[in-house]
């Protein structure tokens, strides 16, 4: 069982928002709404740099931006950053099963790895958005999870919350679950359109699929 991490296995937008209000506050500008920038959390500074101040990567101060958020994210990482209700017993679940479970996600390896252990959790595998040369929907990131676990892609499951992890999946021959608690974004009618194998509401409802 292969996991996203943002949106999927931990609830990451309460820091994300304050490092990116941060910014805004150190500018003039008032604190964008929780509900206002959680759909973009799973895009990480692109996301949050284009809801916060209308830029791009394009944009000339983009990567002067992108550091600074970087920055702030870094030194505030997981002050209010929480797994989902229910992933820890769904881990427990796992265990049970003797079924190993892995992160693979776009988060670098400056972050992912410090989070892992700041939330008490031991997975058999951390693939980070600098693990391979390409971040998803590139297979590249699931392919490397399935290697270091030494399994076949077709016998994981990669959990998601967005359409780029489901594309994936599909494209490392994996099963996808896609889950609608997540962050979603807004450029898109959401999971049911993604054609990902099941869509779940609660983490618990992943021990259905195996």
């Amino acid at each position: 069982m292969l996991f996203d991490f943002d949106g999927t296995f931990a609830d990451t937008a309460p820091d994300l928002a304050a490092a990116v209000n941060a910014m805004r506050g150190a500018r003039g500008l008032a604190p964008l709404a929780a509900s206002r920038v959680r759909p973009f959390a799973s895009m990480g500074a692109r996301g949050l740099l284009r809801i916060a101040f209308d830029m791009t990567p394009e944009h000339p101060q983009y990567l002067a931006m992108r550091d600074e958020f970087l920055d702030l994210y870094a030194q505030a990482l997981c002050v209010h950053t929480r797994l989902f209700p229910g992933i820890a017993e769904l881990l427990s679940a796992l265990a049970t099963r003797e079924i190993a479970w892995g992160i693979v996600t776009n988060k670098s390896s400056r972050f992912a790895p410090r989070l892992v252990q700041a939330l008490g959790v031991s997975p058999a595998c951390v693939v980070c958005g600098d693990s391979t040369p390409h971040l998803k929907p590139h297979p590249a990131p699931l392919l490397a999870a399935a290697s270091e676990l030494r399994l076949s892609p077709a016998h994981c499951v990669y959990v998601g919350d967005d359409l780029r992890d489901i594309q994936a999946a599909r494209a490392a021959g994996m099963r996808c679950i896609a889950v609608q608690y997540g962050y979603h974004g807004t450029d898109n009618p959401g999971p049911a359109s993604w054609n990902a194998d099941a869509i779940i509401f609660h983490p618990a409802e992943l021990l259905e699929h195996l």
